[in-house]
């Protein structure tokens, strides 16, 4: 069964910074598709970051601020975010594809607070 389980999450201030965690069970991260989206409330759930075979894709709002990276002996993916920013503010999924960046495992999403 797999099981993705995102940790991290938490309230910061604009300008702090944040690392989200996501660890596999029953799936082995290396050579897939693994990204972060975000939703917030009354928004549609958007990609943030997305790493495959070591090529990294940024959202533009987030380019430059936040950074995916693979951790494979751990089977982990982090999302390190920096400069963090109120419109940051949302709940956090990590997600994995078998099959090129076609997500279809989900974790169960951390929450991200950030205030003014």
């Amino acid at each position: 069964q797999v099981q993705l389980v995102e940790s991290g999450g938490g309230s910061e201030q604009a300008g702090g910074t944040l690392r989200l965690s996501c660890a596999a069970s029953g799936y082995d991260f290396s050579r897939k598709c693994v990204g972060w989206f975000r939703q917030a409330p009354g928004k549609d759930r958007e990609l943030v970051a997305r790493i495959h075979t070591g090529i990294t894709y940024y959202a533009w709002s987030v380019k430059g601020r936040f950074t995916i990276s693979q951790d494979d002996p751990k089977n982990t993916v982090y999302l390190q975010m920096n400069s963090l920013q109120p419109e940051d503010t949302a709940t956090y999924y990590c997600a994995a594809a078998d099959v090129l960046c076609s997500f279809q495992y989900w974790g169960q999403g951390t929450q991200v607070t950030v205030s003014s």
